[in-house]
């Protein structure tokens, strides 16, 4: 009889409502506290971040450091918040501190790229090669460079197309600072016939391309003779720009349109051979 009372269905019951409400109910508290946490932390570190960089803005301080800054500081309360959280379910600060000691070496091997990336970063803020707005051209890639953060740096193209690279495959690369100098020299070309007076040519070239937006007249627009060849007279024309790639842009196009300008209806260059009759 009392085997039979202990196996009543109703004592299973009373005992697996016990042990829900001995176990179970405080768990799911801590894990929706835990999902709450990590909201409202999440939350409050965006703000955080918005309120370093707004001030560190307002203080005129340079865009590349601001957004650097806010990136790390978001890295470190977000480690900060995950360590608080794992505090509520009994994970102690000190021993969360010795795992991360005693995985450290392996983590350090497992990530040594991008420990290598977080210190090219930090050398690419110190050293400035490039700040943020600048078009630069580094490790097979060239864009607007939109943000240098922890481990890589965000760049746009001109087809509007996202890049990252990691920092240490810039900061090991050749940088080309397209924005560096507040101008830039264009190089093109200009083939001219062989019945054709070059330097006349190349004076209505100069004279047109100078009225070109962008273009500076300091140092003033440089057109002369590159070559003699079989087609005739090769022009270089150098016009000096100021401005990004945009207004760069702008001024080849409309280099192009002077050139044919200059030359409308002159003879077409054509490839010219002697041919030398011996008797």
């Amino acid at each position: 009889m009392l085997s039979a009372a202990l196996f009543a269905p109703e004592n299973w019951l009373a005992d697996a409502s016990g042990l829900f409400q001995l176990y179970a109910v405080p768990l799911l508290l801590r894990i929706l506290g835990a999902i709450a946490l990590w909201v409202i932390g999440g939350m409050l570190i965006g703000f955080a971040c918005r309120v370093v960089t707004g001030a560190m803005n307002a203080r005129n301080l340079d865009r590349t450091m601001s957004t650097y800054v806010a990136s790390a500081l978001g890295i470190l309360l977000r480690v900060v918040l995950l360590v608080g959280i794992l505090g509520m379910f009994g994970v102690e600060s000190t021993s969360f501190a010795a795992l991360l000691a005693a995985a450290g070496v392996a983590i350090g091997m497992a990530w040594s790229g991008l420990l290598a990336n977080f210190a090219a970063g930090v050398f690419l803020v110190l050293l400035r090669p490039f700040k943020v707005g600048d078009v630069i051209t580094a490790a097979g890639v060239n864009g607007e460079v939109k943000e240098i953060g922890l481990f890589a740096t965000t760049l746009d193209t001109r087809a509007n197309v996202r890049i990252f690279v990691g920092n240490n495959k810039l900061f090991s690369d050749n940088i080309v600072n397209h924005s560096h100098n507040p101008f830039v020299r264009l190089d093109l070309r200009a083939q001219v016939a062989n019945a054709v007076d070059p330097f006349a040519v190349a004076g209505r070239i100069r004279e047109i391309v100078a009225k070109i937006p962008d273009v500076l007249g300091d140092p003033a627009p440089e057109v002369g003779v590159l070559e003699f060849n079989a087609a005739g007279t090769l022009l270089y024309v150098r016009p000096y720009v100021r401005g990004g790639v945009p207004e760069q842009e702008a001024v080849i196009a409309a280099a192009y349109r002077a050139i044919a300008e200059a030359t409308s209806g002159l003879p077409v260059p054509a490839p010219h051979r002697v041919n030398i009759e011996q008797h």
